[in-house]
């Protein structure tokens, strides 16, 4: 049996100091069958889920081979999202602190490129970025690949949902021969299979036990007519009352019916999905992350990357079409020691998918009829906080601190009402409970923040 100690790997011994400073002494199933693999400098398909340390495990043998006095692109980690690139990103910082002063740089779209060809003149050691963005330095020359040794392909099968193929085979074309590849993936698609032939040598495949423990997760499948899937959300809704939920639509349409669907039930709602705008986007996720939103109405695309500490529910609107990406959903709620509920509604026409869940999960699924779904009374469905957005960011030199003394200060907010504060490039988003939130934008509106008088909006 071997060793699942980080101690038992050939890593220096401040990168295991490190890894015990941070709380790594075990590696989960998807560590202990990568990293051995990945250290010998042998090319990887790994199948793994969102949760189960592969960040870490790609992220310790990028790492392992850096030269920190060459100041050019060593690793290149491609991410389907700009959320992803930065959940990535902030991992990798923490595992690089053995090490002396490894620059690691976000390239992702949505935001202005001039800051980011700046940031490339002083050179990085690490790239994490979308394909687009990273497409977009290489004709522009801003980015040179000549010297990569590794290249991790995170989330492949969604960079491939989401039509990056031929992105990501420009991308390798300009790289070394003899860089070594590394793909993660939750689902095997053929395009994966694709990818691999074309542009890895003999990879090896390790994979994850990819199933949740049903102590953790507790399921419950209900049969609807396909005409009654909107209500019959509303009526799931207000039976458990949870305080943050995820649904998952198919389509954006789908999406904004329900949206308007629950808006008219008064229960807080918003859409995510591939066509809004960066900044729409951040400030849905802010909303939902800091708790001032309960219900995030988002397709699978959309909401891949998505870190939300405690998920209560997940609603499948309607039933995945692969059985793997139904696993992959139903995987946000229940984590970090916490229990989770999976909603997942089925139309007659959807039973063969139900049929692929049941085979793959190995147990019988859990069926509850529609009318033991009583509405709980009380007020409608709305959110414990409210964000306030504040008309300056991390561009404006804004940070959490002025924020937060600005309402515990003059505003004589109670530290305890305040809950997350969110800074983006051009705009920062703050959560206060909802009772004081009126109070909380007079007073910021009337006042100053870091000597600014800045403009402040309730969401």
């Amino acid at each position: 049996m071997p060793s699942s100690a980080f101690a038992s790997l050939p890593l220096s011994a401040a990168m295991l100091a490190n890894l015990d400073a941070l709380g790594y002494t075990e590696m989960t199933p998807i560590q202990a069958q990568s990293l051995p693999v990945m250290l010998k400098g042998q090319d990887l398909i790994a199948q793994a889920r969102t949760g189960s340390g592969k960040t870490a495990a790609f992220g310790i043998a990028l790492l392992d081979p850096l030269n920190p006095r060459y100041f050019g692109c060593q690793a290149l980690v491609l991410c389907p999202t700009r959320e992803l690139a930065d959940q990535v990103a902030k991992e990798l910082r923490r595992l690089a602190r053995a090490a002396d002063n490894i620059k690691i740089l976000t390239l992702c779209g949505g935001v202005s490129i001039g800051p980011q060809i700046g940031s490339l003149e002083h050179g990085a050691h690490v790239i994490v970025g979308t394909p687009g963005r990273i497409q977009e330095h290489l004709n522009k020359g801003t980015l040179k690949l000549d010297g990569l040794n590794t290249l991790v392909l995170d989330e492949a099968d969604r960079m491939l949902d989401m039509g990056f193929y031929d992105a990501i085979a420009e991308i390798i074309g300009q790289t070394p021969a003899t860089r070594q590849t590394l793909l993660f993936s939750a689902t095997y698609p053929a395009g994966i299979g694709q990818l691999a032939a074309a542009f890895m040598r003999t990879p090896q495949r390790v994979k994850a036990e990819i199933l949740h423990d049903d102590a953790r997760i507790e399921q419950r499948f209900y049969e609807i007519d396909s005409g009654e899937r909107l209500e019959a959300v509303v009526r799931v809704l207000t039976s458990f009352r949870p305080e943050s939920c995820v649904a998952f639509c198919f389509t954006k349409q789908q999406c904004q019916d329900l949206v308007e669907h629950l808006h008219a039930r008064g229960i807080s709602a918003m859409a995510l999905h591939g066509d809004l705008e960066q900044r729409d986007r951040d400030q849905v996720l802010a909303m939902f992350a800091n708790r001032s939103l309960s219900v995030l109405v988002a397709t699978d695309v959309a909401a891949r990357g998505l870190d939300i500490a405690a998920l209560d529910m997940v609603i499948n609107v309607e039933l995945a079409r692969d059985a793997q990406i139904h696993v992959h959903r139903i995987g946000r709620t229940g984590r970090a020691g916490n229990k989770g509920l999976a909603i997942s509604l089925v139309a007659p026409a959807e039973a063969h998918r139900a049929q692929a869940i049941e085979k793959l999960q190995q147990t019988p699924l859990n069926w509850q009829p529609l009318s033991s779904l009583v509405a709980k009374s009380g007020e409608p469905l709305q959110p414990p906080m409210t964000s306030l957005c504040i008309a300056a960011g991390r561009k404006d030199k804004l940070r959490p601190g002025d924020i937060l003394g600005a309402l515990t200060g003059d505003a004589g907010i109670p530290g305890s009402k305040v809950g997350k504060i969110a800074i983006f490039d051009f705009q920062a988003f703050v959560a206060v409970e909802r009772d004081v939130a009126r109070q909380a934008l007079q007073r910021l509106n009337a006042g100053r923040i870091k000597g600014r008088s800045l403009k402040v909006r309730a969401l």
